[in-house]
């Protein structure tokens, strides 16, 4: 071989570099582009971190109300029951973050519910009155457009009830509801299969016969429950009270007649309240409220299984 052929440039190193070079820069492409997701997935948990912070910022009491006279604002809305915002957790957490705050001239129930669970409600009204007790803080409710069963049972812990001549007021009765399939059960030809250790464990099985014992107890039951609250009603109501056959039976009334029944004490709204009665305008929301991460939490949580133990759960109810 001569010294000339031996320095001819070899064919095949070229596309070698050619493919060295493709390499490298896909391969700093692909640097540059993870670290661009990196970076993206960063900002994302960041601004989620920074919604669940400013949530949670957002349900503290304002600092500023420590010194600013104001009327404290606590709200029932919808059912009360241990896994509502209507719980008795979040609204003895917000009473006493009212009763507690220095500037509260009064603390004011603002409740629009059908009633609920008469456990709940009991919780509440005897926490407003230990509060009451030691604060020495007046507290009113101002109903909106419902305030039955347990909500009322709730609202007679007040000083002073006001409503809306228009607002459904009353209800003080206890059921406990559910169906019997049985008929249904013998026309499809299905068989009732229930085992129990304790004669009564099957106690108002819905697919089961009625059974007159069962039934005999739970009214003995639901009776008990009722007689607990009229005696709350007639503790918080006095002798503002005018009662009748019907105070205690079920019935509820409009707002107007509750006032002349004795029932609530005076027509009139949160702000007339705050403006005329307590004397200090400004209105401070105590009420707890679901922050994001509950949110998230119930959402691809705690609600998978709701449904499955809602149908299973017997319920006695204020409503």
């Amino acid at each position: 071989m001569s010294a000339a052929d031996s320095q001819a440039p070899d064919p095949t190193s070229g596309t070698q570099n050619a493919f060295l070079n493709e390499f490298a820069r896909a391969y700093l492409a692909q640097q540059r582009s993870d670290r661009r997701w990196r970076w993206f997935w960063r900002l994302v948990w960041l601004v989620v971190a920074g919604s669940m912070v400013w949530a949670t910022l957002q349900n503290m009491p304002a600092t500023h109300s420590q010194v600013m006279p104001h009327t404290a604002l606590v709200e029932v809305r919808g059912e009360i029951g241990a896994d509502t915002e209507a719980s008795a957790d979040n609204l003895m957490t917000a009473l006493r973050s009212a009763f507690e705050d220095q500037g509260a001239q009064a603390v004011v129930l603002r409740i629009n519910s059908p009633g609920g669970s008469p456990v709940q409600a009991g919780l509440v009204n005897d926490e407003i009155r230990r509060l009451k007790a030691l604060h020495k803080k007046k507290v009113y409710a101002v109903c909106e457009e419902m305030c039955a069963s347990a909500a009322y049972y709730i609202a007679v812990a007040a000083d002073d009830v006001y409503v809306d001549k228009a607002s459904m007021v009353g209800s003080i009765g206890v059921l406990m509801d559910g169906f019997g399939f049985t008929g249904i059960m013998e026309k499809a030809g299905v068989e009732r299969r229930l085992l129990t250790a304790g004669a009564n464990k099957g106690m108002l099985d819905p697919y089961s016969p009625r059974n007159t014992t069962h039934e005999a107890y739970a009214q003995a039951m639901l009776d008990q429950i009722h007689q607990q609250f009229i005696q709350v009603v007639r503790t918080g109501r006095g002798k503002r009270l005018k009662e009748s056959p019907e105070t205690f039976s079920g019935l509820f009334w409009n707002g107007q007649q509750a006032v002349a029944l004795g029932l609530a004490d005076h027509l009139g709204s949160l702000d007339m309240l705050a403006r005329d009665v307590v004397k200090a305008e400004d209105i401070i929301d105590y009420t707890q409220k679901e922050n994001l991460a509950e949110r998230l939490a119930k959402r691809f949580g705690a609600a998978f299984g709701a449904g499955a133990v809602q149908a299973m759960r017997a319920s006695v109810s204020l409503r």
